[in-house]
């Protein structure tokens, strides 16, 4: 068998994958005009976020028998195509839900206490007590839209709080416990919470899911979290949230403007509701690194070579 890698992950896969008799081959430095020979008798490929799977590229793999992404988002792939193909897609939610965890709560955190913008004033010169005062998560109800491998990472590092959680997941039931009261539709979460975290993909369905209606839906000013993918949030409609208070404050780890290459962000020119973000003292951002540990980093690998490896082995 003869495995891709498109993209650099951690050596643990390659490592596993080559003792099990697997040829692995490091490709993620070859120019594109060379795809189509090194993809050719290739029977899978290891990527990120890089590239976009589709039928162009995948056609150049005949025999591809699996796709294997390092991360949670399956949108970089054709999923429609793969199961015409009947490849099989692997992706390691498993590996960084706990890094995405405590990376949400590190910003709900920061968000409540001013703790991003006090250090700024600080290294600034200025020592602001009063305009830096924050406020309690204790006593606070949370709304969780997307129960996954990540929604329920960031409830389990809620545990040690006082608060009452709301959780939403239109395509998975029966996970309600003690800690998290499960609800059918968002009504509970329009009337009731103080914090919104999405945990959910970039699906068709989801695209600008928090829009100018969502917010105006919400009886009381709220602090919204996004760890999950940029386009769920529409910028300009959270620029009028936090412009008329009905966002008191956002952390966001990932934007709408994200392209394939996060490196590259500021290489083009920076939209006028993006730089509103990025001056505003109630806004924490953070470069899509939630879930990028060096655990998650070898984790991630980790869980891809067990489901290859028993799969096809």
């Amino acid at each position: 068998m003869k495995v891709v890698f498109l993209d650099s992950v951690h050596s643990i896969l390659a490592e596993r994958l080559t003792a099990n008799g697997v040829n692995c081959i490091q490709a993620n430095e070859l120019p594109l005009s060379e795809l189509p020979f090194i993809l050719k008798d290739a029977d899978g490929i290891v990527i990120r976020s890089q590239f976009r799977m589709d039928e162009e590229i995948l056609k150049f793999a005949p025999q591809l028998k699996f796709i294997a992404r390092s991360g949670a988002g399956m949108e970089n792939i054709d999923e429609e195509y793969c199961a015409i193909r009947e490849i099989v897609l692997f992706n390691a939610p498993e590996g960084n839900r706990n890094a995405v965890g405590e990376h949400t709560l590190g910003l709900l955190l920061s968000l409540l206490n001013k703790i991003h913008s006090g250090n700024q004033q600080v290294n600034s010169g200025h020592w602001n007590r009063e305009q830096n005062r924050g406020v309690e998560l204790d006593g606070k109800t949370i709304g969780i839209i997307g129960f996954g491998n990540n929604g329920s990472a960031f409830a389990k590092k809620l545990k040690g709080f006082d608060v009452s959680i709301l959780a939403f997941d239109k395509y998975k039931s029966g996970f309600g416990t003690m800690e998290v009261q499960e609800i059918d539709n968002l009504e509970r979460i329009f009337d009731e919470c103080d914090v919104v975290s999405f945990h959910i993909p970039q699906t068709e369905e989801t695209v600008y899911f928090a829009n100018d209606e969502f917010f105006r839906a919400f009886k009381k000013p709220i602090f919204l979290l996004n760890v999950s993918r940029g386009s769920i949030v529409e910028t300009k409609s959270l620029v009028r949230a936090l412009q008329s208070g009905r966002v008191l404050g956002a952390g966001l780890d990932v934007l709408e403007y994200e392209k394939t290459s996060f490196e590259s962000f500021f290489e083009k020119e920076i939209p006028s509701d993006f730089k509103f973000l990025v001056e505003a003292e109630n806004v924490l951002i953070t470069p899509h690194v939630a879930g990028w540990t060096n655990e998650s980093y070898f984790q991630l690998s980790n869980v891809l070579a067990d489901k290859i490896i028993s799969k096809f082995f």
